[in-house]
């Protein structure tokens, strides 16, 4: 348990804009360093201001941590509401939506280096924060789009949840692309991708007949197909 520093409960601080300010440098040396390698000390040198300051506004470091996954939620939920209000057919829906989501994570990118190594690099003494709160409600307002979508007659019938996946599977990978080379940054090529991907490549002039192929798939062994999911 981390104890705040007992000199905490102090007056507002004077300083400007600092608890967006500690909440900015913070990001970008948990980002950098790792949660573990990162000190308080860092935190207001880089900052201006004095560690009272961060105790005022979060006890300690990790509040200050948790503060920073709690903001980025809230903008979250806040485009989600926008979203559940949307009008357009499925197609168009869906490209607001990714538009929304990429600028939302572009304006967080320092953010989503800090999770990405949290996810996926070694332990670094981080808190435990459940990081699927912000992948689930994104799949489920995908799902909730298609299915109002599916009730108009305007898409095929299909898994709404794989319809989610495909969505935030591209839209994850057109970021991650986003972010790695900057120089080459395209807002506009989740929307495409999508749009090609929920469109269709097939030329149904060419292939009339939309059931998929009978029998075992070639990767069957011994004619017996992999496990499926239930539906």
């Amino acid at each position: 348990m981390i104890l705040a520093a007992p000199d905490s409960k102090v007056n507002e601080p004077k300083v400007p804009n600092a608890k967006a300010l500690l909440i900015k440098v913070a990001t970008s040396l948990f980002a950098e360093k790792g949660y573990a390698g990162t000190s308080v000390r860092e935190i207001v040198e880089q900052a201006g201001v004095t560690k009272p300051v961060l105790y005022y506004y979060f006890k300690n470091k990790e509040g200050l941590f948790l503060a920073i996954l709690e903001e980025a939620y809230s903008r979250l939920e806040l485009l989600l509401e926008q979203q559940l209000e949307s009008r357009g057919d499925f197609q168009d829906r869906i490209a607001a939506f990714s538009r929304q989501l990429y600028e939302l994570g572009m304006g967080y990118m320092e953010l989503n280096r800090m999770v990405q190594s949290l996810m996926f690099g070694p332990p670094k003494g981080a808190p435990a924060y459940d990081f699927d709160r912000y992948r689930k409600p994104i799949l489920h307002a995908v799902q909730a789009i298609y299915k109002a979508s599916l009730a108009k007659n305007e898409v095929k019938p299909s898994d709404p949840e794989e319809v989610a996946f495909l969505f935030l599977g591209l839209l994850s990978f057109c970021f991650n692309l986003d972010c790695l080379h900057p120089e080459t940054a395209d807002p506009e090529r989740p929307v495409r991708l999508l749009r090609m991907a929920f469109s269709g490549l097939e030329n149904q002039s060419l292939n009339p007949d939309p059931r998929p192929p009978q029998g075992p798939l070639p990767h069957d062994r011994g004619g017996e197909s992999w496990p499926r999911r239930k539906p």
